[in-house]
C-alpha cells in the first residue's frame, strides 16, 4: 500500500508542493489537494487589475487541471484539521494523510477596523481590484487614500506599487493635478525588513511622484458617513476614494486545530517547515518565522515557492530514500511595479546575520519585462 500526503490550499506554496511532491514520489503514493475554490489566480497580476492592464481571465486558471498531473483535487471547505493524527475534515469527510502539508494562506478580517469594508477597497481581493478600477475610471477628482490597516501583510510591495500603478493610472487619464494622493502605512516605513536604506529608497519613489506618506499610523475606525479615517494617534484623514489592505490573520480552522502561536501565526521549523507535530508541515503566508533581526520573514509569493520546494523534498526523500534533503535558504525577490512600464526590483538572503542583505534596484523597463514573463512562466508551468 502507498502512502498519502495532504496538501491544504492550491495557492502559490500548495501548488509547488503538490505537484513537486507528484513527480518525486511513486505512482502508489496519493498526492490530494484541498482547496474551497475551484479557479486559481496569480495574485500579483491583481495590481494589473486595478488599472485596467488585466482581465480576471487572463491570470485564472481551473485547478481541476491538477487532475492531468496526477494530483487529487478535492474541491471543498475544511472543517477540522487534527495535527496529532493528520486527519483533516472537508465536506463532512474525513481523510488521513501519511504527512499533511498545510499552505492555507493568510485569511482578511477587514471587519477587525470599525467601518472599513463599508468606507472602501481591498485590492488584495478580485472583487476588490475589479471595483477599484472601476472606481478609479471614473474619478475626476479628490483625495484618494491608501491604507494598510495592520503592519503585517502579504507581499510587502504590493501597497506601493498600487500607489505608484494609480498614479499613472490617473495621470494617463488626466485626472492627476485634480487629485491628493495619501498614503497612511501601519509600518514604521516601506518593507521594514529590508532596513532603512532600502525603505528609503521605496519611499523616495513614492514621494518623487507626490504621493504623501504617513508611517506608524494604526487606523482605528472609519467613520462612511462622513468618509473619515481616524487613527491611534489622534490623526484624521478625509478621503473621496479609499483603497486599503485589510488585516491579515491565520484561517480559523488553523487556529481551532491548536496550530498557531500567541501571535495568531504558525511557528515552524526555519529550514524544514516542520510544525511541533511530527509529519505536519506548514509554509507560506500562514506561517511566521523570526529573524535574527527581531522581525518575522515577510509574507511573499517567492518564499511560499521555496518552502514548498524544501518540504516536498524532504518528505519525498524521507519516504524512498532518494535525492537528498533540503534546508530553506532564506532567499527571495519581488518585483516593484512602478507604473509607465517600469519595475524595481529587490532581491537577497532575508537569512543573512545580522541583518537581510537585500540589493534593491531602481525602476527599469527591464524589470517589468521580468515580471511581465514570470506571470506567463507561473500559467503555463503549473497549468
Amino acid at each position: 500500500m502507498g502512502r498519502t500526503v495532504i496538501v491544504l490550499g492550491a495557492g502559490l506554496g500548495g501548488l509547488v508542493a503538490a505537484e513537486t511532491l507528484r513527480k518525486l514520489l511513486p505512482s502508489t503514493d496519493r498526492v490530494i489537494a484541498v482547496d474551497r475554490e475551484d479557479q486559481h489566480y496569480f495574485p500579483p497580476s491583481l495590481l494589473w487589475l486595478m488599472v485596467g492592464l488585466r482581465q480576471p481571465k487572463d491570470f485564472t486558471r481551473p485547478l481541476h487541471r491538477l487532475a492531468g498531473r496526477g494530483v487529487e483535487l478535492i474541491h471543498g471547505h475544511i472543517t477540522r484539521i487534527d495535527p496529532e493524527r493528520r486527519e483533516v475534515v472537508v465536506n463532512g469527510q474525513t481523510v488521513t494523510a501519511d504527512a499533511l502539508v498545510i499552505a492555507l494562506g493568510a485569511e482578511y478580517a477587514p471587519e477587525v477596523v470599525p467601518g472599513l469594508s463599508e468606507a472602501g477597497l481591498d485590492f488584495y481581493t478580485m472583487s476588490g481590484a475589479q471595483a477599484a478600477y472601476a472606481a478609479l475610471s471614473n474619478f475626476q477628482g479628490g483625495r484618494i487614500v491608501f491604507l494598510t490597516a495592520a503592519p503585517i501583510y502579504k507581499c510587502p510591495a504590493a501597497p506601493y506599487e498600487a500607489a505608484l500603478l494609480v498614479e499613472a493610472f490617473l495621470q494617463k487619464r488626466g485626472v492627476r493635478a485634480r487629485t491628493t494622493l495619501d498614503f497612511f502605512a501601519a509600518e514604521p516605513q516601506p518593507m521594514p525588513v529590508i532596513g532603512q536604506a532600502g525603505g528609503a529608497a521605496v519611499r523616495e519613489m513614492i514621494e518623487t511622484r507626490h504621493i504623501t506618506y504617513h508611517p506608524a499610523h494604526q487606523v482605528k475606525e472609519v467613520d462612511t458617513a462622513n468618509r473619515r479615517i481616524s487613527f491611534a494617534n489622534g490623526v484624521m484623514a478625509d478621503y473621496d476614494l479609499l483603497l486599503y489592505v485589510s488585516p491579515h490573520r491565520a484561517p480559523m480552522v488553523a487556529r481551532e486545530a491548536g496550530l498557531t502561536n500567541e501571535a495568531g501565526w504558525i511557528p515552524v521549523d526555519r529550514h524544514t517547515m516542520q510544525t511541533e507535530f511530527e509529519g505536519v508541515f506548514a509554509l507560506g503566508d500562514i506561517t511566521t518565522i523570526p529573524l535574527k533581526m527581531g522581525k518575522p520573514l515577510p509574507k511573499a509569493g517567492v518564499f511560499a515557492h521555496g518552502q514548498a520546494e524544501t518540504v516536498a523534498h524532504n518528505i519525498a526523500h524521507a519516504w524512498t530514500g532518494e535525492g537528498k534533503s533540503r534546508h530553506y535558504h532564506g532567499k527571495g525577490m519581488c518585483f516593484i511595479e512602478a507604473g509607465f512600464g517600469r519595475a524595481g526590483i529587490g532581491k537577497g538572503n532575508f537569512y543573512a546575520d545580522p541583518l537581510p542583505d537585500v540589493d534593491l534596484r531602481r525602476p527599469t523597463l527591464l524589470w517589468h519585462w521580468g515580471k511581465l514573463l514570470y506571470e506567463k512562466y507561473w500559467l503555463y508551468r503549473r497549468f
